[in-house]
């Protein structure tokens, strides 16, 4: 019964081209020998008349009946089989039953090999990338800063930043993480000497400011801008206010009188009036000073130039909000219809809106105040000088257990009480504790998370980490950042391996704030929303595109994954889901009626192309070029970030795409591409990809809905390697979703990749099919898939080195 499954399935198994990227071979049948012979035996596999060998490997030494030694070859078969790319179009293909009895027994013998001899690889040391940098300086002492203007981008791999073999750290970024931690530690700490320094916030010039425009400014406001800023001392400050204006420098929206609100921690501090007969005039809420006249001539210019407030506030964190009020009665005119993105350059009217604010200071500082920074740090303060050591030796005791992620050793302490000692007697016992603090922050300890290997382990041995190793593991998977007190302490205590107190920590963490994480940084990469940000539709093509789209596309697919994430919504749900998330700017593009408003809010989608995340213009944009769609850039998409199957690199030189034929006449992007595809050499991947990305042909560039392309009607049908036909987005989706196992196991591997932060090997394969088969029985929810990772061999062992 085996011997006949396999020589049935042999056609799919002999196209080792498939595998490893090469043309379609011929295949010759080849009668049987022994008893005991392999899948290959059945056939011979020639290309070009020559035995087809690459990359020094070949097939044909493989015994389907001893699967376990050669583990890695037959992962990557078991791969190619379960994505039906073996063998390529046009060969010979097996029944499915065929192909999923033979998929069920090389499963069967890799994962009986695996549970019987585990091996869950190792990690290298992992640098903090900026963002769990950024996150862990918050936890530690309650303090945002901008990681962005601190420390360069992280290089990705397998589609992530937090890959450990690339975080390497150069000469110049160690200087760039002591330049953070000397200005990090002195807004902890508070620096009395500290000069005034400006601060430039910018509004996309892009953004059309019509509407409230954040949840922190108040309802009935317009426009604006709201900045959460960290003043370091109690003092005085300045804010500078400069309008947008058009590309003639004209500043937008003074026809007629505008009130310009200035609020801190939403209390009102200053109101400008602007525009009509104002000229510049401006009434405060808490001074009296006068601001004069701009000459009438350059008023249209400089108009914006009085836009300027000095005020007191005390240390900490505080919310600037700078916004126009919403006028209550509309003026008469007629209805001003969307501008197109060169309209909006060249208009100045309409209304004003914020281009920079400026925030400079402190003057005249009164103190270093009691900011949540020196609250979370000074947990006890010396009121004679014999107390300054014992309270230091407290102070840096529990920021170095946070910042380290486990118990200090009496060495690290007199390190840390080393530096105190120095700055102590240089500047007094803050400067001391600010000095020890910014080693705490460049020291290694803090910046490499390193696993350490256990005495007496045999070389090549799989073994269990340590609780303290597996709280950093799981903290660092789940929120980014460092483990919270909590997580910590049950570390610290054994308890943590204990699978009802781990999964009771998992499903705390999961609904803490922190786990916000997970949508930023995990959904953003793996779905590319981080692309958003650099792409430039071309505004000949596109020209109703604008920055409030863009941000909306983000806005709405995290919104989107949160929820599913929040409600325990099943994985599939990515696909398939019944509701987007939408405000008035997203809902005209998407055709939705009845949606008001700058607000995002949940509505059900009854139109089926729609539906799920192939609907949502975030990947739609991500997966075109500036002028136009791309069925290939689609396709890919949908191969690697849905059914985990990428097509090899391209080969060089491909020719360009003729947008016209002979006679002239353009060509729609089908027929742009069919003619591509007459290459043969081009044809073997093509044929995968582009029926995925003919499928989404409807949505234009930007995600639009369109029916037509260059003069014809669009055909959105599909046809894969497999005969399947579908049209359309919902029959992708209707072909995706009869693959779900294959969606499922994909979006495992890249939770691993990303909860390990190195990539999957053919040795974690066992471990994500045992994953996807324990949350199957629930429908493959968020959670059974988060917490299968934590409990699973790669996420809670590790291998030690070879001698």
């Amino acid at each position: 019964m085996k011997r006949t499954l396999f020589t049935g399935i042999g056609i799919a198994l002999a196209v080792v081209s498939s595998t490893f990227g090469a043309g379609p071979p011929e295949l010759q049948p080849v009668p049987a020998h022994s008893p005991h012979r392999t899948v290959l035996d059945r056939y011979c596999v020639t290309c070009h008349s020559q035995q087809l060998l690459t990359a020094g490997l070949s097939l044909e030494s493989l015994d389907v009946e001893q699967v376990s030694e050669e583990a890695e070859m037959w992962e990557k078969v078991l791969g190619r089989l379960r994505s039906r790319a073996m063998p390529p179009v046009g060969m010979p293909r097996p029944e499915e039953s065929d192909y999923d009895a033979f998929i069920s027994y090389l499963e069967g013998e890799l994962d009986r090999a695996a549970e019987a001899s585990p091996n869950p690889g190792s990690l290298p040391a992992h640098r903090l990338n900026r963002t769990q940098y950024t996150n862990a300086i918050r936890d530690l002492l309650a303090l945002e800063v901008d990681g962005k203007s601190l420390l360069p981008a992280d290089s990705s791999r397998y589609g992530f930043d937090n890959i450990g073999n690339v975080l390497t750290i150069s000469p110049m970024l160690l200087e760039r993480y002591l330049s953070a931690a000397r200005k990090i530690s002195r807004l902890a700490v508070g620096d009395p000497a500290t000069s005034p320094v400006s601060e430039i916030y910018t509004v996309p010039k892009y953004l059309k400011q019509h509407e409230r425009m954040s949840e922190d400014l108040p309802f009935g406001s317009l426009g604006g801008i709201a900045i959460r800023q960290n003043f370091p001392l109690d003092g005085e400050y300045v804010i500078q206010i400069r309008l947008q204006t058009n590309f003639r420098r004209y500043i937008r929206g003074l026809q007629r009188a505008r009130q310009l609100d200035v609020r801190l921690d939403g209390k009102k501090i200053k109101q400008f009036s602007i525009g009509g007969q104002h000229k510049g005039r401006s009434s405060f809420i808490f001074t009296s000073a006068g601001t004069g006249d701009i000459e009438q001539e350059n008023y249209e210019r400089r108009a914006d130039e009085a836009l300027e407030v000095r005020f007191p506030v005390k240390a900490g964190p505080r919310l600037v909000g700078i916004a126009f009020a919403k006028e209550t009665v509309m003026p008469e005119g007629p209805y001003q219809a969307p501008l197109t993105q060169y309209d909006f350059t060249q208009y100045k009217g309409g209304n004003p809106a914020v281009r920079t604010v400026t925030i400079t200071g402190p003057y005249n500082a009164k103190g270093v105040g009691e900011t949540p920074s020196r609250q979370k740090i000074f947990v006890c303060y010396p009121a004679t000088p014999e107390e300054e050591e014992p309270c230091a030796e407290r102070i840096l005791s529990g920021l170095a257990r946070r910042a380290y992620r486990r118990p200090l050793s009496d060495g690290d302490l007199q390190t840390l009480l080393g530096f105190y000692r120095v700055g102590r007697s240089e500047g007094g016992f803050e400067v001391g504790v600010k000095d020890a603090l910014e080693r705490i922050l460049v020291g290694p300890e803090f910046l490499f998370r390193v696993e350490s290997e256990p005495e007496n382990v045999a070389p090549g041995t799989a073994y269990r980490i340590s609780d303290l190793e597996l709280a950093s593991r799981l903290s660092f998977f789940l929120w980014s950042s460092i483990p919270d007190d909590e997580l910590l302490g049950l570390a610290e205590s054994g308890k943590l391996k204990d699978p009802l107190v781990l999964e009771q920590q998992v499903r705390r963490m999961l609904t803490d704030s922190r786990s916000r994480a997970m949508v930023n940084n995990f959904a953003g990469q793996w779905l590319q929303l981080h692309n958003l940000r650099l792409l430039s539709p071309d505004p000949e093509v596109f020209s109703y595109f604008d920055d409030n789209l863009r941000e909306a596309f983000q806005k709405e697919t995290e919104l989107f994954f949160e929820s599913l994430m929040r409600e325990d919504g099943s994985v599939l749900d990515l696909l398939n889901a019944d509701y987007k998330f939408v405000n008035e700017r997203l809902a005209r593009h998407y055709q939705i009626p009845n949606v008001y408003g700058s607000h995002f809010r949940r509505v059900t989608v009854n139109d089926e192309a729609r539906r799920g995340i192939l609907g949502q213009g975030s990947v739609l944009t991500v997966t075109s070029y500036a002028n136009r769609t791309s069925p290939v850039l689609r396709g890919k998409w949908v191969l690697e970030n849905i059914l985990g199957a990428p097509p090899p690199p391209p080969p060089p030189h491909i020719p360009e795409l003729k947008d016209r034929d002979e006679s002239c006449k353009k060509l729609s992007m089908r027929q742009q591409m069919e003619q591509h595809r007459a290459n043969p050499a081009c044809f073997v991947c093509h044929a995968r990809m582009d029926p995925l990305g003919f499928a989404l042909e409807n949505f234009d560039g930007i995600g639009g809905w369109r029916t037509i392309d260059a003069n014809a009607p669009i055909d959105a049908s599909g046809v894969l390697p497999d005969g399947t036909t579908f049209e359309g987005p919902a029959g992708l989706r209707k072909v995706l979703l009869s693959r779900s196992e294959e969606f499922v196991t994909n979006v495992t591997e890249k939770l691993l990749t990303y909860a390990l932060g190195r990539g999957a090997e053919f040795y974690d394969a066992p471990a994500i099919r045992k994953i996807v088969r324990e949350a199957a029985p629930g429908d493959y929810r968020w959670s059974s898939l988060i917490m299968g990772i934590v409990q699973s061999t790669p996420f809670q062992m590790r291998r030690s080195k070879e001698s």
